[in-house]
């Protein structure tokens, strides 16, 4: 166990679907020794389970809120155990109030459908949609449920453009970065006010 994990610290990754959240927070989670929770794993297992594709969960979603509080609810029980990397779309919003560090990966919609063709074995025009119905739907929900708006980033320490970094240096940017903020982020929290 290392120190960063110790000492109780909680990261959230978020950021939308191909834009490199996943890897990054699994990267983090082995560089800073800590544990890894993905919401958007969570959310895939729900659809699995009712044998549903996850533009269909998505629209189900819509109109049954019980599927995100679980989702979101799973994430706050693991932050608040400490010691973890949350990766999810909404998760620095979610967690909030619980993660010391929260970072945002960013990728232009051309790579992220790139890299989900790729991960997926689609073709980029079939991930262009697909992202296209996620992301609405999510939107829609993530206002309807938490009045969140996905495009207002106040709630990040750091914004990290993932297309212009390979995966051993992205995640090296981002250890970095979390080792530097994490001492005062954790000094914060401790003292009781909340982190900028």
């Amino acid at each position: 166990m290392g120190e960063l994990c110790e000492a109780g610290l909680v990261v959230a990754v978020s950021g939308k679907p191909g834009s490199g959240k996943t890897t990054l927070a699994r990267g983090l989670a082995r560089d800073l020794n800590l544990r890894y929770v993905s919401m958007g794993e969570i959310f895939r297992s729900i659809a699995r389970s009712r044998m549903m594709s996850l533009e269909e969960l998505s629209r189900v979603a819509e109109e049954d809120s019980s599927i995100d509080y679980l989702i979101d609810s799973t994430a706050l029980e693991e932050a608040r155990r400490g010691c973890v990397v949350v990766d999810g779309h909404i998760s620095a919003w979610i967690l909030k109030d619980v993660a010391h560090v929260k970072v945002l990966t960013y990728a232009p919609l051309l790579v992220r459908a790139e890299r989900l063709a790729r991960r997926d074995g689609k073709t980029v025009e079939e991930a262009l949609r697909e992202i296209k119905v996620r992301e609405d739907s999510e939107a829609r929900r993530y206002r309807k449920y938490y009045n969140i708006d996905v495009d207002e980033l106040e709630v990040f320490d750091v914004i990290i453009n993932t297309s212009s970094l390979g995966v051993e240096e992205m995640c090296a940017v981002a250890s970095e970065i979390v080792r530097t903020l994490a001492p005062l982020k954790l000094r914060k929290f401790k003292s009781g006010r909340e982190a900028f």
